[in-house]
């Protein structure tokens, strides 16, 4: 289906009053907009623009009236979309550039706890590495050994010609 065919359908919506169309570009001063409205408008932004709204969004959205969790979640926003439009840069630098600790936003706790995640997954796979010739040293079958570590049998037929080849 071609691009024409598949915006047809929806132009009808499109061009009537119940869709009003926003600029993000065009609604004036992040400044003098909601939070809100600010916060989306972040999106947008050049990076050297980015910088300097992001923290001035900081700065009121801890002068407002919102509640800490609001605050904190609002800064977390921030945070992400500082994160994922500088990539590049390391974590030192984008909290340098915004004046906050990554460290106590939500973006940064979940890819933390992902970290973990993964390394206790490798962790586990290595001790399955180092346990499957010790087991068959003991004189383990390989059925037991792939039943006790919840590996298959073929998977402990592969680590131990591994270990086999590697000792040689």
């Amino acid at each position: 289906m071609f691009l024409d065919e598949k915006t047809t359908i929806h132009r009808s919506l499109l061009n009537s009053s119940q869709v009003q169309r926003i600029y993000l570009d065009e609604l004036g001063n992040p400044d003098e907009q909601k939070v809100g409205i600010s916060l989306i408008q972040l999106t947008i932004a050049s990076e050297t623009q980015m910088v300097e709204q992001a923290k001035r969004l900081i700065e009121r959205v801890e002068q407002e009236q919102i509640t800490v969790l609001a605050k904190q979640e609002i800064i977390d926003v921030i945070t992400t979309i500082a994160v994922y439009k500088f990539a590049n840069l390391s974590r030192e630098e984008v909290e340098a550039m915004l004046g906050v600790k990554l460290e106590e936003t939500r973006v940064y706790q979940e890819a933390k706890q992902e970290g973990l995640q993964q390394g206790v997954e490798i962790g586990r796979e290595q001790i399955k590495l180092e346990l499957v010739p010790q087991f068959l040293a003991l004189g383990m079958s390989m059925e037991e050994v792939a039943k006790l570590l919840s590996l298959t049998v073929e998977q402990v037929r592969l680590i131990s010609e591994q270990e086999s080849s590697t000792s040689t």
